[in-house]
């Protein structure tokens, strides 16, 4: 089943928020109606979608989330944004398996920074 890894921005806030989810639209309204009461997103209600990636399954999602919010970088977002290929690299990074891994590090590491 596809899966989205997505990116929220709040103005109101200035802050970020990275997650995955089978439904964007709905996830979307319930973070900017508080429906995950104690999150880190509860404290917002102008959640804007800034990024998505779909992915192929959960796992993939799950891989690729955690790998972004590891980076934890405006810059990284901005470029996750910016630039399709480095969604398309992490696709195959974590769709593919790790006999890509070495190949896909080198142009992630140098087209993100």
């Amino acid at each position: 089943m596809t899966c989205y890894v997505y990116i929220i921005y709040s103005s109101l806030t200035d802050k970020y928020y990275i997650g995955q989810t089978h439904d964007l639209r709905e996830r979307l309204v319930s973070h900017n109606e508080k429906k995950f009461k104690g999150s880190s997103t509860s404290f917002a209600s102008d959640w804007e979608l800034f990024y998505t990636l779909e992915c192929p399954n959960r796992s993939v999602a799950l891989k690729i989330e955690s790998h972004i919010k590891k980076n934890r970088n405006r810059t990284y977002y901005s470029n996750l944004a910016k630039y399709s290929e480095i969604g398309e690299r992490l696709l195959r990074l974590y769709h593919l398996g790790s006999r890509h891994v070495l190949d896909n590090r080198f142009c992630l590491m140098h087209i993100c920074r």
